[in-house]
């Protein structure tokens, strides 16, 4: 149950995040350059887009009669949609990728075209994941839809969690199949009986209407067209369209799980009357790590997701900002005594999570 009077406090290092905002916003403002999105994150939407959509043209409408090729073809589309969701969907929904509004709103629905709803997104990722991250109550994202898997070391632990470390990641594979059937409906009744839907948002019914369009959009396109217009059998469009999901759904959730449940990082809880021990921004240093820092193409293709630090400090910056305010990032938090973590590469982030998957169950 949704907490919501719990509140950050001034906490130890109050002058941190003044200091940090006030370097990183020199270094935007002496090198001349918006904090937005440039050149490079169009020719990135359209590389996105195109890996998504390029290989759907193909299984649709070019004559394809291999059944391999058709589903390694939707194999390829997960690349695309974990993509559009990386460094497109992400940064749109944060009001990060543009300084017009409207370019940011339109943007964000490119979570809708990839199944999901990004209404439910803003609220299930920017107001509970970024405000409260790691809270036990708060933050939906180490709170599973079910009870098989325990991100917290403040959750109930049943017995089947001893073996978490070894099914959780065909759970993890099922996220986004979650997220394009039932998910965005059971999310929005949450919502309403947590009283996070706000009266712009329209009737609770409108909403679910327009989620539900929205749905029908994307199996329209996704499913039902390829099933008209290929030349392949329906299983094999149903076989890819699954395959699909449970590489995509796997990527992103290794990519979100490896920055927050993981053995360094802290699990605050409020006291008695809902305080937090720490201000917002030192508390997103201790419950966020980094990793795979100098990996340039991996960190390319994740929307420099590898620099979670940087994005919960700043989720107004765009994300190709993010490797070079993050010397200043490390540099003030080292200055002001606090840990700044960081695993070398993407599998040792991962080796980290498995352990602390084993070690919660």
């Amino acid at each position: 149950m949704l907490n919501q009077s719990v509140k950050f406090t001034a906490g130890a290092n109050p002058e941190f995040i003044r200091t940090l905002r006030s370097r990183v916003g020199k270094y935007f403002e002496e090198n001349k350059i918006s904090k937005y999105g440039n050149r490079e994150m169009v020719i990135k939407t359209i590389v996105m887009l195109s890996l998504l959509f390029v290989p759907w043209a193909l299984v649709s409408f070019a004559g394809i009669t291999n059944p391999w090729i058709v589903i390694g073809l939707y194999a390829f589309m997960s690349i695309g949609t974990a993509g559009v969701g990386f460094s497109i969907m992400h940064d749109a929904c944060h009001g990060s990728y543009s300084k017009y509004p409207w370019v940011n709103k339109v943007l964000s629905y490119t979570m809708n075209l990839v199944g999901g709803n990004a209404r439910n997104w803003k609220i299930q990722h920017n107001v509970l994941h970024h405000s409260f991250t790691n809270v036990e109550g708060m933050d939906e994202d180490i709170a599973p839809p079910a009870w098989l898997l325990r991100f917290s070391p403040h959750a109930k632990r049943y017995w089947i969690h001893r073996a978490q470390h070894l099914y959780g990641w065909f759970l993890y594979a099922l996220e986004t199949l979650m997220w394009c059937t039932t998910k965005d409906f059971t999310g929005l009744a949450k919502y309403k009986r947590e009283g996070l839907l706000k009266k712009e948002d329209g009737p609770f019914a409108l909403l679910v209407t327009k989620t539900a369009i929205w749905k029908a959009v994307y199996f329209g396109y996704i499913l039902v067209i390829p099933l008209i217009f290929s030349s392949v059998s329906w299983w094999v469009i149903v076989i890819g369209f699954v395959v699909m999901h449970l590489i995509t759904g796997l990527l992103i959730a290794l990519v979100f799980q490896a920055a927050h449940v993981m053995p360094e990082m802290e699990y605050p809880l409020p006291d008695d009357e809902g305080n937090l021990e720490n201000n917002w921004a030192v508390h997103q240093i201790l419950t966020t790590t980094n990793f795979a820092p100098k990996s340039r193409v991996f960190g390319w293709f994740i929307g420099g997701l590898n620099f979670q630090i940087e994005h919960h400090l700043f989720p107004n910056i765009c994300h190709i900002h993010y490797r070079k305010i993050s010397n200043i990032v490390r540099k003030t938090a080292k200055e002001y005594g606090l840990p700044y973590q960081s695993k070398e590469n993407f599998m040792q982030a991962v080796a980290a999570h498995a352990r602390m998957l084993r070690d919660l169950g």
